[in-house]
Formats: structure tokens, C-alpha cells, sequence
């Protein structure tokens, strides 16, 4: 099944996050086959291409504005500014990239899975992800209960019904990520670090609802 063209997943990245306010979609190495009007990052995509292969780069700069490196793999990539102008996420397959730029209030954690699934809606390989299929943990975030454009409702807990493998997968990719010293880990002590308090509080909710799901 074709996937999305580039346009179209871009404009729909966007409109999820609104946080994502640029965007470039690269092909053929460092090609651009598509940008947002407001970012023109053709002088610097070599090296930030170069840079996320290398997988050991300290920094990239993008528009002379340097953004440091969180986490870097093949699949994706996590930048931020430490003079608060910004963050970058990248994400692939083996068919294209996205880079896109997020607004210093952004959501990096949510801003990097809208981006991998991004791609993942452009690719002629992959299942389609329409707008109803949300990950989750965002799902349950807008709160109310109803489940958004009628969507099937989850299994009560302890249930035997069989879980949707695409579901599995979203759900495998985050342990993995959870798993990665340059995932999660890198991310919670990145903001320990810089003494985030904002950031360090919602992480301590999130740790008690987890163990309040998991009865722990």
C-alpha cells in the first residue's frame, strides 16, 4: 500500500504536534524531497547527515545555532539546545529521514515518537497509521475516558483477547528505547542533571502511575 507523500505526512506531523513548527523530509542520502516554507536547512543537511551516521557525533549545527546530542541510532536522533533555542528530532527507515525542529516548551519524548511515526506513514513497506491510531500512552492522556472517533475500547485487565500486532510492536519498540543507556536513561539523566524541575516532577508522576498499573 503507497504510503503518504511528504507533504502530507509533514503537514499532519505538525498539526499533531503543534510544538514541531519546521520540518524537512530527506531521500537519497542528503536530498531534500520536502521542507516547510520556514526552514531552509539545505547549507547544513550534509553534515547533520554525516554527523547522525557517524553515531558518535558530541553536537550538530543547524543555522549556526548548535544543538547537543541526547541520543543517537540509527532510527533517530535527540538534540537540544542549551542555550534554550530549540530541539531536534530525527527519525528513518531505509527509505527516508525526518528532521524536524521543536519549540524550546516542546515535548521531546512525545515530539520523537510523532516523528517516528511520521515515517512510518510514508513508507510503501510498512501499515499506515492514519490519525485515530494513537500510542497509548498520549491516547489516555486527553483524558474523559471516551474513546476518541469511536475507537474499540481496551480489554478489561486480564483479559484473553489477543493484542493488535502492530500495538505489540509500538510497545516493543519502547521497551527497547527503554532499555537503550542512550534512551530513556539518557534522557532522565539529562534533566537530573540540568535540574529540571518541571520535567523531574511529571517523570515522578508517571513513575507512581506505573506502579500503580503494575501493582507494585
Amino acid at each position: 500500500m503507497p504510503g503518504m507523500d511528504p507533504a502530507s505526512a509533514v503537514a499532519q506531523l505538525m498539526q499533531n504536534d503543534p510544538s514541531i513548527i519546521a520540518a524537512a523530509v530527506i531521500e537519497g542520502g542528503s536530498n531534500i524531497a520536502y521542507t516547510t516554507d520556514n526552514w531552509d536547512i539545505s547549507g547544513d543537511i550534509g553534515r547533520v547527515i554525516s554527523s547522525w551516521n557517524a553515531l558518535n557525533a558530541q553536537f550538530i549545527m543547524i543555522s549556526g545555532v548548535k544543538y547537543s546530542m541526547l541520543a543517537q541510532t540509527p532510527e533517530g536522533f535527540t538534540a537540544t539546545s542549551i542555550r534554550g533555542e530549540g530541539h531536534i528530532v530525527g527519525a528513518a527507515d531505509d527509505e527516508r529521514k525526518i528532521i524536524a525542529y521543536l519549540e524550546p516548551d516542546g515535548n521531546l519524548l512525545g515530539a520523537q515518537m510523532d516523528v517516528q511515526r511520521a515515517i512510518g506513514n510514508m513508507s510503501t513497506k510498512g501499515v499506515y497509521m492514519d490519525d485515530n491510531s494513537k500510542l497509548g500512552a498520549k491516547s489516555q492522556g486527553t483524558g474523559g475516558g471516551a474513546s476518541a472517533g469511536g475507537g474499540v475500547a481496551a480489554p478489561a485487565a486480564g483479559g484473553g483477547g489477543s493484542v493488535d500486532p502492530q500495538l505489540r510492536g509500538e510497545i516493543q519498540a519502547l521497551l527497547d528505547w527503554v532499555k537503550d543507556n542512550e534512551g530513556l536513561a539518557g534522557y532522565i539523566q539529562y534533566y537530573l542533571d540540568q535540574n529540571n524541575t518541571q520535567i523531574i516532577a511529571e517523570m515522578a508522576k508517571i513513575y507512581a502511575e506505573l506502579r500503580q498499573i503494575f501493582g507494585v
